[in-house]
């Protein structure tokens, strides 16, 4: 039980350094951002499926590469194109509260899937999560310091509305992945992830290129050498940490830990954006975000703890907590579908 809640710790510190890069990297846009991250997520994936693509590629149908290019389109490309805008424009604490919530969407999106808990039981929960956006957003547009001193209501108003794209494209994601995972019997769940990346890596290929046709200064900015070393690095510290490596623990820990207490494992994610953010800006909390945190991570633990029944399923991230045979299920998840990526 202890190395699992260690290996669930591990997992939400290095997902919570995806919140980060982009703060790290504000002389590159979203669009750059996006594509860099899954290029390098791309070739990490194909040193993984060289060894099994002789056995992978005679099972893969028309439907399973559809179905793959839909998945990565929205759990990855699109997910962290929204988020990164929404770090560049309203910063690290706005836009991971407001990711944060996902636990509770996908149970709801999901709800008919797995016999779903009444919402009048989600009232407290969905209450107090609903208070804490509330407290994040009358923070972000009345902080007057900060990194978001000079920033207009339009710009904070984008900012929000990007994390609450990045939050449909992951509740999307996390469900419809569920059940393609259920439908499909023909690869293990590891398997599927390593395509998933693959794929993610062709279509953030494709985003660079069309980013280099754009004319200059709309997808990028002239940079040092230096810089681009900076933004490749980072972006393979992603890629091996937060993708890679942090789904592994992530799945170790699923294996380790009831489906109630794994679930509230995910917080952490949230809980080390908010650590790294603060100190990469090298302040405290507001009153205001810590209200928010407190109020988010109660509801989002308490939603967990009403769903203590469902089945046991979860993604997050870049990957799925698979099963280890083909056709069955993950045997620890979240609150309905959620959680692994960002």
């Amino acid at each position: 039980m202890q190395r699992g809640v260690l290996y669930g710790v591990l997992a939400g510190a290095l997902w919570g350094m995806v919140f980060v890069v982009p703060r790290q990297l504000a002389d590159f846009s979203p669009l750059l951002l996006s594509a860099g991250r899954y290029v390098m997520y791309g070739l990490v994936s194909l040193a993984a499926l060289l060894p099994m693509l002789r056995r992978l590629w005679p099972r893969l149908t028309r439907a399973d590469l559809a179905a793959l290019v839909k998945l990565a389109l929205a759990g990855n490309l699109l997910y962290y194109l929204f988020l990164a805008s929404a770090i560049h424009l309203v910063g690290i604490a706005p836009a991971s509260l407001i990711v944060g919530v996902l636990p509770v969407t996908v149970t709801l999106l999901g709800r008919g899937d797995h016999g779903a808990v009444p919402l009048r039981r989600l009232a407290l929960p969905l209450a107090m999560i609903a208070a804490g956006i509330v407290c994040i957003n009358l923070d972000v547009f009345s902080a007057s310091g900060g990194g978001d001193s000079h920033a207009g209501v339009l710009t904070k108003l984008a900012g929000v509305g990007c994390a609450v794209g990045a939050l449909v494209c992951w509740t999307w994601f996390a469900v419809e992945n569920a059940r393609y995972l259920q439908r499909m019997t023909h690869f293990s769940g590891n398997e599927w992830s390593v395509l998933w990346g693959m794929v993610t890596g062709a279509l953030g290929a494709l985003l660079w290129l069309a980013a280099a046709l754009l004319p200059g200064g709309l997808a990028h900015a002239a940079v040092s050498a230096g810089r681009w070393q900076t933004f490749w690095l980072l972006n393979l510290a992603v890629a091996v940490g937060a993708s890679w490596l942090g789904n592994g623990l992530w799945n170790a820990a699923a294996k380790r830990l009831p489906l109630t207490l794994s679930g509230q494992m995910i917080v952490f994610e949230t809980l080390f954006a908010l650590l790294y953010g603060f100190l990469y800006d090298h302040r405290l909390p507001r009153p205001l975000e810590i209200a928010a945190i407190v109020l988010l991570v109660a509801g989002v633990s308490a939603s967990v703890r009403r769903h203590a029944d469902a089945p046991p399923q979860a993604a997050h991230g870049d990957g799925i907590v698979p099963a280890d045979e083909p056709g069955q299920n993950a045997d620890a998840g979240t609150a309905g579908r959620r959680h692994p990526a960002g």
